[in-house]
Order: C-alpha cells, then sequence, then structure tokens
C-alpha cells in the first residue's frame, strides 16, 4: 500500500474518528439497512467520546451514499467537524469498526484497500494516449498526452513504390514522436501520481514504442494490456479483467519478494531479534521495539504488517512529530517531547513511514511473517 494518499490526515491534530462500514447493497431493504447502519455508527462514536459536531459529519458523509453503485466498504477520517478522507474499500469490514483516537486509525486499510497497487493507465489511440488513474474502485482522468502522427490506413505490407515508401517513413516518424511525447508524459505524472503500477493498452506495435522510450524505473513496473485503447472494437471488460489480474500478480510477487528479503536479512530460520538494526546477514528489523527505531531513522523500505501477531495493537509513546514515537515514555522525553501520549503502534508507525516515503505490504492470515506481526525490510543498516 503507497502511503501518499494519507498526507492530509497527519497535518491536523486529533482526536480523529475513524470509521470502517460496509457500502450499502442495492436491495429492496437498501435505505432501512442504511438507516440502521448511520444510527449504530453515531451511537459507537458518542460511546467513544467523539463530540457531536464529528458525528454530525461522518453521519452526514454516509447520508450522502447512493443506494447502489457503492464500493463494498468505505473508511471515513473526521477530526474537527470535518471529513478530512473517505475511502473506498475493495473489501467491507467484518463489521463495523469505529475509533477516536489520537491518531486516526489507518492499520485496517492495508488489508481492505485490496490487492494490487493504484495504476497509471494510458489508452493508445494512434494519435496520443488518454491517461487515467485507476485506485481501487476509484477512476480518475488525467488528461491526454498527444502527438502529431500522421495515421496509416493502408496494409502493413511491401511498398508498392518510393512514393508510398516515403509515405510510410514519414508516418513511422510521427508515431515515433507521439511515443515519445506520451512517455515523457507518464514520466512528467508518475511521481504526483501515487501508481505503483503502469498500464500501456492499445495496439502492440504502438505498446511497443512507448515502452521502448520509458525511462528505465518505469519499464521496470509496465505491463502491456491487449485491450482498453481508444480504437474501434476495443473492450472495456477486457481491459478490467487484465488489469485485474495484472495488479493482483504485482501484489502478490511483491510480497514474496518482501518477505524472502526479510527473511534472509532475518537471519536464521526462527531467529527473534529485538536489537534496533541487524549488522549480521542481511537488513531486516523484527519485533516493535526494532522497528520502532528503524521506522525513527528512516531506515525502512518495506514495512511488513501481519493479522497474526500482538505488537500492532500494543501502545507505545508518540509526539506531535511524525517521527516522534518510542517504547518508553522516558524514551520520547528524551527525544524532546514534552508531553508524550500513547497510541496504537501500527498507526504510529504507519504516520512515520508516509512521512518517510515507505511502502506497506500486508502479510494475509496463514503466510509466515514476522514474529509479532511488525517486521521491516531495511534501506541500510549501521
Amino acid at each position: 500500500m503507497e502511503l501518499g494518499f494519507l498526507t492530509p490526515l497527519f497535518s491536523r491534530p486529533g482526536p480523529w474518528a475513524s470509521v470502517y462500514v460496509e457500502g450499502t447493497r442495492a436491495t429492496e431493504d437498501a435505505r432501512r439497512i442504511r438507516a440502521l447502519r448511520e444510527r449504530a455508527v453515531a451511537a459507537l462514536l458518542i460511546d467513544a467520546g467523539a463530540d457531536a459536531y464529528t458525528v454530525r459529519a461522518v453521519v452526514d458523509r454516509l447520508l450522502g451514499e447512493q443506494v447502489g453503485g457503492a464500493p463494498p466498504g468505505r473508511a471515513l477520517f473526521a477530526s474537527g467537524a470535518e471529513v478530512l478522507l473517505d475511502v473506498p474499500l475493495a473489501r467491507a469490514p467484518a463489521a463495523p469498526e469505529v475509533t477516536w483516537s489520537v491518531l486516526p486509525h489507518i492499520a485496517p486499510l492495508a488489508g481492505l484497500r485490496g490487492e494490487g497497487p493504484a495504476c497509471l493507465v494510458a489508452h493508445l489511440d494512434g494519435a496520443g494516449a488518454e491517461l487515467e488513474l485507476r485506485d481501487g474502485p476509484r477512476r480518475r482522468a488525467l488528461g491526454r498526452a498527444a502527438g502529431g502522427r500522421e495515421r496509416d490506413h493502408g496494409h502493413r505490407g511491401v511498398p508498392a513504390d518510393r512514393q508510398e515508401w516515403h509515405y510510410r517513413h514519414r508516418v513511422e516518424n510521427a508515431w515515433n514522436g507521439t511515443a515519445g511525447a506520451i512517455a515523457a508524459e507518464l514520466s512528467r505524472q508518475w511521481p504526483g501520481s501515487g501508481a505503483g503500477l503502469l498500464v500501456l493498452a492499445g495496439d502492440a506495435r504502438e505498446r511497443r514504442a512507448v515502452h521502448a522510450r520509458l525511462p528505465e524505473r518505469l519499464r521496470a513496473v509496465a505491463v502491456d494490456a491487449d485491450g482498453g485503447g481508444r480504437s474501434p472494437g476495443a473492450s472495456p471488460d477486457a481491459l478490467d479483467r487484465e488489469i485485474a489480474r495484472a495488479r493482483e500478480g504485482f501484489a502478490r510477487e511483491r510480497l514474496e519478494a518482501a518477505l524472502e528479503r526479510f527473511r534472509a536479512g532475518r537471519g536464521r530460520p526462527g531467529e527473534h531479534r529485538e536489537s534496533t538494526v541487524d549488522t549480521g546477514p542481511g537488513q531486516a528489523a523484527e519485533g516493535m521495539p526494532a522497528v520502532v527505531d528503524a521506522v525513527r531513522s528512516h531506515q525502512v523500505a518495506t514495512l511488513l504488517l501481519g493479522p497474526e501477531g500482538s505488537d500492532a495493537g500494543r501502545e507505545v509513546w508518540i509526539g506531535p512529530g511524525v517521527d516522534e514515537v518510542a517504547v518508553q515514555r522516558g524514551q520520547a522525553q528524551a527525544m524532546g517531547v514534552g508531553k508524550p501520549v500513547r497510541a496504537r503502534a501500527d498507526d504510529a508507525l504507519l504516520r512515520s513511514a508516509a512521512a518517510a516515503g515507505c511502502e506497506v505490504l500486508a502479510v494475509p492470515a496463514g503466510v509466515p511473517g514476522p514474529a509479532g506481526g511488525l517486521g521491516a525490510v531495511l534501506r541500510w543498516t549501521v
């Protein structure tokens, strides 16, 4: 999970209302079920200590949900009588989860937002490309990358005369320029998109031309999709299926690679390290004390969260700064935090990870992961 979209949550002090609910289904009694859901959420927030203004902001946002076409679930984060973030979920929570806490309770997002990263999709059409961002069920148009290609309406056989050869050559040159313009626009938009996967959709020849002009960092995360261009006969449904498969495969391979690096860096099978930095066989941290220290010092490349562990729900001490997190109150005071407060370890670590640009991967139940449910692959060791 990329964390850039969570940045607005860390620029405002809490407390925070965090609400995870199932989406409204298009059934005959949908309105009645939604009313019951909203009353239950309001009651849970009030019981947790939320102020009336923030409760009203959350309920009003839920009231605006359409009956039908809603995502399977939603996560809302509100503070100061305002909903700051409303995130569609690919999977509904097993039951409504409502908290009122000093930090937004963002940890469940890792397992509920869905498999795979956000995708930057380029729909190639022969004269340019329409760009869009797909993040779970959400889609956002990002504009058009255009070129000056002359369309080739002829066949691809051997040219019959010199004039046709020159025409074909001019067409190829024009498309090469267009492919370069598309690659340049993708490179420009990629850093701010939050995407982890680039999809080139359209004609195979056009895909190859764009792919060849991408910088190395984008070629490494680019995949092809046979359908989905803007040419006649393109199938949106086929593209959706291809993108879903690409996202799932990308997420699976990324998790497997991260776990392999983590296990190699951790050391011998079954060895549990509580120290800050491993100077042994590789670069990994395991257990809450080690991971807290590594996150605070910006060593973490990938943060691993596993549901089958007790560390994630333990409390740590934090200050207002994103890197002010410690296992013990005295440690936080030694860092210069005047009045440390308690917060869940997973939420505090995710706040720090978001500020440092780390990626976060959820380890599914049943998959061997870090002891205690917290681990990290490190960028560097001391």
